[in-house]
């Protein structure tokens, strides 16, 4: 089952509230201080991410069960440890990044 958490919307101008994540190579700010859940991203020109999530914007769920939601997926990000046993990985679908999340 998916939940709705969020919307990550890339840009190129710095934000208020911003911080930086090291790891990911690029600024964002905290979503769940957003009205509407919004997570801005301004991404360093030598970020790894894949492009997809560079540029579009994208939107992002609560997974319950991650092993079913990669099977036969287009995974254009593997998943990723984001520490305290939060991890996100990234989809392809309907032409958009979907970020799936979940915790261990």
């Amino acid at each position: 089952m998916r939940t709705f958490d969020h919307f990550g919307i890339p840009r190129t101008t710095p934000v208020e509230g911003e911080i930086y994540n090291e790891g990911m190579k690029l600024f964002l700010t905290d979503y769940s201080k957003s009205k509407n859940r919004i997570e801005w991203l301004r991404f360093d020109k030598d970020s790894w991410m894949p492009k997809l999530i560079q540029d579009c914007t994208h939107v992002a769920y609560k997974v319950d069960n991650i092993d079913e939601e990669l099977q036969n997926a287009k995974i254009i990000l593997q998943p990723t440890d984001c520490g305290n046993g939060n991890w996100i990985a990234f989809v392809e679908e309907e032409g958009i990044a979907v970020e799936l999340m979940w915790t261990k």
